[in-house]
């Protein structure tokens, strides 16, 4: 399985990401590395019960006439 993120890195080495599916919670590491096991928790948290408040992207497939 694939998971899309985000990610910069600061000013200071540091780096800020965030999965492209729940883009408002943002987590961050002091390597790309620990970047991305923090993004794999936030995934796993937010793959379990559903969390009231917490807002996802989602595709919407539409025709054209």
């Amino acid at each position: 399985m694939t998971i899309s993120f985000t990610y910069w890195q600061e000013k200071d080495g540091s780096y800020l990401g965030h999965l492209n599916d729940y883009p408002d919670h943002w987590t961050q590491g002091e390597s790309l590395d620990d970047l991305k096991e923090h993004l794999k928790d936030l995934f796993e948290l937010f793959s379990g019960d559903p969390i009231p408040g917490i807002r996802k992207v989602g595709d919407l497939e539409v025709e054209v006439a």
